[in-house]
């Protein structure tokens, strides 16, 4: 019972921070997601027994953390491209560093900055372009629905699944899951967006249900990925930071292959 108050006390201040970043103003939605990068990183780091020095690591998650500031200050029309320089500056460093490591593994120091910037720092900072989709102006609505559709499946997905599950959907990698959880999170989340799609006409329904679809499609095999890390490195959680949840990257796991997706989808399918 401690473990479930526990855990949904936490579970709701997050939901009530990410709800604040996102809707009050792009600024706070870049410093406090900036904060949450440098920390998926340095949880990635430590999943991974990543062998750098401190100066490598510390410079990592803060070359993590400006690329997602210099992105919401790009796509919010603040700077220019010019400010992605330092953060090549960075990763030239960081890779240059591997040279000179003698008592390490360089390969998989190289290994550890090109994940850890691609998917730690790089897929979520395509965040920050959403809000800007539909006009110059900034409109937190679809990154809003965004994090709520996540948030849906995996209610959905675990109600379905606890009651239901019996097909498991990837044996291998996650045992727990199942092929009912799936659909019925995606149930939850599609009938979530046609009663959205009543209120918010500027896209129209079936943008709304695609919305929905590739937001789920893909969340649950960002799940899958951090799964498939965890199981291959031995470890439960990847941190301890959220009580009764684990880590920051056991709580974004499907957001960060779901940026990606919902960034194409945005930019192919509602920009043009």
């Amino acid at each position: 019972m401690k473990n479930l108050i526990q855990r949904t006390l936490t579970g709701i201040l997050f939901v009530v921070v990410i709800i604040a970043a996102v809707c009050v103003h792009l600024l706070l939605f870049a410093g406090i997601f900036s904060v949450i990068v440098g920390l998926l990183i340095h949880e990635f780091y430590a999943l991974t027994k990543y062998e750098g020095a401190m100066w490598q690591r510390l410079l990592g998650i803060f070359g993590g953390m400006y690329l997602f500031v210099s992105s919401c200050l790009y796509a919010g029309n603040y700077v220019g491209y010019e400010i992605y320089i330092p953060y090549l500056i960075i990763i030239l460093i960081l890779f240059i560093s591997g040279l000179y490591m003698r008592n390490s593994n360089p390969v998989a120091h190289w290994g550890a900055i090109c994940f850890s910037q691609c998917y730690c720092a790089g897929l979520l900072s395509l965040l920050c372009f959403i809000p800007y989709m539909q006009s110059t102006v900034y409109n937190p609505l679809p990154l809003l629905m965004f994090f709520v559709f996540i948030w849906l499946n995996d209610i959905g997905a675990y109600l379905i699944g606890s009651w239901k599950g019996k097909h498991r959907l990837f044996q291998r990698i996650s045992p727990l899951k199942s092929w009912e959880g799936f659909f019925g999170g995606l149930a939850v989340v599609i009938i979530a967006s046609l009663i959205f799609s009543r209120f918010y006409t500027e896209m129209a329904w079936y943008y709304w249900l695609a919305f929905a679809v590739i937001t789920v499609v893909s969340a649950t095999w960002g799940d899958l990925v951090e799964s498939l890390l965890k199981r291959t490195y031995g470890v439960k959680d990847s941190g301890n930071i959220l009580p009764g949840h684990g880590g920051v990257f056991d709580r974004l796991d499907s957001i960060v292959l779901a940026s990606p997706a919902v960034y194409i989808f945005f930019e192919l399918v509602i920009r043009n």
